[in-house]
């Protein structure tokens, strides 16, 4: 979701503080998801964060002099942004109320090897490096099932695990999609479109606030919204248009461990010996494919 590339360089120090910045706060999303979920259903959490966001980004692109959407982006964006959102952000909002937020994260990282395998499904060649990495991937997952989390919440895993098939194919088809020229634009209009399509998913499911709602989620959601999808993103699109695709995506590979410590300090989950090899196997798959090429696709929103 590239926007239009500034005239000066913003700097090593600015560069170095954006990859610190999309490090930490999109591996502390985690953490905050499931500190929102405490008094918000999933599907109207994450409408509640993306509608904000897709309005205040739309409104900056507006008086950036950006053109609106025309009716057939709008359509684009809200088929890739249901993807994103609803399929990504929604199932794995769903999934962190029974899986543990280092194992969703894991889990999510391996977006960069479902995006090279549909990638060759819409006619891109793969190599050998990203099939090895790909299936290594799945070797990894089935190394984490054996910790018996995955296996004890089967629901909870089939949604972790097509979360990050969601954001993968989202990235693929966004390529082949109408969209607006100006990246803050075409971001803006594709979390309007998903944070639509999760509003409507969660009125369906009759999904409903709580008369409750804790301080700490509250504040949770917030910074979610603020930290997670604002600043995370403008931070993230500093890197895609002064870095090198594969510095801008190897967050990706820092994540789950920001995500993991995380959760054994202020979660009370538990890492084991499987879930830590099943980590290293998965890793070690992303930055295989990472290298040949194939993560630069992938590009999500938290």
């Amino acid at each position: 979701m590239d926007s239009e590339r500034p005239s000066s360089h913003p700097g090593r120090l600015w560069i170095a503080a954006a990859y610190v910045a999309v490090c930490i706060l999109w591996g502390s999303t985690y953490l905050g998801i499931r500190i929102a979920l405490e008094s918000y259903p999933p599907f109207l959490l994450g409408a509640a964060r993306f509608l904000f966001s897709g309005a205040a980004l739309f409104a900056v692109a507006r008086a950036r002099g950006e053109t609106a959407p025309t009716t057939t982006q709008w359509g684009a964006a809200a088929l890739t942004g249901s993807l994103f959102f609803v399929v990504g952000n929604g199932f794995l909002n769903v999934a962190e109320r029974w899986v543990a937020t280092g194992l969703a994260s894991v889990l999510v990282a391996t977006m960069p090897l479902w995006a090279t395998l549909f990638a060759r499904l819409f006619g891109q060649v793969m190599s050998r490096r990203e099939v090895a990495g790909a299936l290594l991937g799945l070797v990894g997952v089935a190394v984490l099932n054996l910790g018996g989390e995955l296996r004890a919440s089967p629901l909870g895993a089939a949604f972790a695990l097509l979360a990050p098939v969601g954001w993968a194919l989202g990235s693929v088809v966004s390529q082949r999609l109408p969209s607006p020229a100006g990246g803050t634009m075409r971001t803006a209009a594709q979390m309007l479109g998903g944070g639509v399509a999760l509003l409507i998913v969660g009125l369906c499911l009759r999904e409903r606030v709580g008369e409750i709602q804790t301080v700490r989620s509250i504040a949770a959601v917030a910074y979610l919204t603020v930290f997670g999808s604002l600043i995370g993103f403008s931070a993230f699109s500093l890197l895609l248009h002064h870095t090198r695709p594969a510095v801008a995506t190897s967050y990706a590979y820092i994540n789950p461990v920001i995500a993991i410590v995380l959760g054994v300090l202020f979660a009370g989950e538990r890492f084991d010996l499987s879930s830590f090899f099943g980590t290293a196997i998965v890793l070690a798959a992303v930055v295989m494919v990472a290298t040949a090429g194939g993560a630069a696709a992938a590009r999500p929103q938290r």
